[in-house]
This record gives structure tokens, sequence and C-alpha cells, in this order.
């Protein structure tokens, strides 16, 4: 059995961890994600967004709420995955929007 690293870059000493498996598999059998953008500093929304779609697998779906219509967001989206991701309006308000954005196959 390895041990982790991090017991020892901690100053634990004395203690084993197991190493963890290499594969985790976090997948719903809905295939929607929530993703509420209100709790991310605005400097890295954009960032984050981005990357929570680009693990979804085709016909999986980002359920994105914000506080306001993502109007640079969707034009961001538009140019970097074209056709690739739908964007389905489920709610607009003036304190919430949510929207789907759905990944075709």
């Amino acid at each position: 059995m390895t041990t982790a690293r991090w017991p020892r870059i901690l100053g634990i000493t004395g203690v084993g961890f197991p190493s963890l498996p290499s594969v985790h598999n976090h997948t719903r059998s809905d295939g929607i994600y929530e993703f509420d953008a209100r709790g991310i500093a605005k400097r890295f929304r954009h960032a984050a967004i981005f990357g929570a779609l680009d693990v979804l697998h085709p016909g999986e779906r980002m359920r994105f709420t914000n506080d306001h219509n993502p109007i640079p967001l969707l034009q961001q989206m538009q140019a970097r995955y074209g056709e690739r991701v739908t964007i389905n309006y489920l709610h607009q308000g003036p304190e919430k929007v949510t929207i789907d954005f759905v990944v075709m196959e």
C-alpha cells in the first residue's frame, strides 16, 4: 500500500493514508448538474463555467443560475462552442436567471 505525501508535507508523522483510487465517478443519472455562479467571485466566473462545460458529456446539461442575464458570457460561449452547446432559458427574473446549457452529440 502506498501512502500519500500530504502527511509528510503537513508535518504529520506516524500516520499512513491510503492512496485514493485513480478514477472517481461523479456522474448523475439525470445528467443535470447545478452551477450557481452567484457564489463565485466575478473574476473567476467565466473560467469556472468554461471548465465545467468542458467536462460535460454529450446529453448532459449544466443548470446555470446567476443574478443577471449573462449576455457577454453567452457571446463567448457561442464563439467557443458554436452549436455544440444549446442555451435554454428556464427562468428570467430581475434577481435570478436560470439557464440550461446542454452539450449536444
